[in-house]
């Protein structure tokens, strides 16, 4: 009889974003990934996707046609595209009788595009891979996110690249930032065999980078550290206990009226959350 190689079992799926979600409060990962509550759509994370949609456009140009011009006519395309894609996103500009207010949006997407511009020239650059998605199946447990852009080396070396919206992060939280591109790099080295060389984050709000050099040893570690999130979700879900950790980051959640920590009540927990807990979805695209 031939032996046949049965495909691993799937017990959970799990994302930069989600994992950290976790980390950060159990209840918020609960609320969007259990009970998959609606969020509104926010400004500065709406110019976050349309931006990146902009840098992934761009590459597409021939390297010599990759100029601030030619990226911030882009604008008024990508953003037809990201209405299309998310509709909710109108709601933005509800009130604009004139439009002024969505023109003015607009123009600070393209200030960051001229910031993007002042850290590196694109026409001379050749990206690998843009908005690839990565995965593995790490002992059953599927790792898997989207890389914004990875470029590699004639030397095979890989650099990870993700573009950031926002400010860079105070000493304090760098931990946080790298967190996610620490995940990027384990799936790289695990489907790839080459641990990258660099992660790079762009931060475009006050044009500025953060970036850090992995080793195998320390991503053997941080694989350790999502398999024991996971567990700890695991058991969360089976027990139905998500609790608040409250944090200067509950002012920007849209969940609070039915957090405990500020008088509200939960849904009812739902019976098949531990069937759906491995269905994880694609974080959005700005923090």
């Amino acid at each position: 009889m031939t032996e046949v190689d049965l495909p691993v079992a799937i017990v959970g799926s799990l994302s930069p974003s989600r994992a950290a979600d976790f980390k950060t409060c159990p209840l918020l990962y609960r609320f969007r990934t259990i009970d998959r509550l609606p969020e509104a759509p926010s400004r500065a994370a709406t110019r976050g996707t349309l931006v990146h949609a902009v840098l992934e456009e761009l590459f597409d140009l021939p390297a010599a046609a990759r100029t601030l011009d030619a990226a911030r006519s882009m604008v008024p395309a990508a953003w037809a595209r990201v209405l299309a894609e998310a509709p909710e996103a109108a709601s933005l500009f509800a009130d604009d009788a004139d439009g002024s207010d969505l023109a003015e949006w607009l123009s600070s997407a393209g200030d960051l595009l001229g910031n993007y511009f002042a850290l590196e020239d694109p026409r001379c650059l050749e990206p690998a891979a843009r908005e690839e998605r990565v995965e593995v199946v790490v002992d059953g447990l599927r790792l898997r996110g989207y890389v914004d852009r990875l470029d590699v080396s004639p030397a095979g070396d890989l650099r990870v690249v993700d573009y950031k919206t926002g400010t860079t992060p105070r000493e304090a939280f760098e931990g946080k930032a790298l967190f996610q591109m620490k995940f990027y790099a384990l799936v790289l080295w695990r489907t790839r065999g080459v641990v990258p060389r660099q992660l790079r984050l762009m931060y475009l709000a006050d044009t500025d980078t953060l970036s850090y050099s992995p080793d195998a040893d320390e991503l053997v570690r941080f694989e350790r550290t999502l398999k024991a999130i996971w567990a700890a979700i695991e058991r969360a879900t089976e027990s139905g206990d998500f609790r608040p950790s409250p944090s200067r980051l509950c002012d920007w959640c849209d969940h609070q009226a039915l957090c405990p920590a500020f008088g509200g009540t939960p849904p009812p927990f739902p019976h098949d959350a531990l069937a759906n807990i491995g269905d994880d979805r694609r974080a959005a695209a700005a923090d």
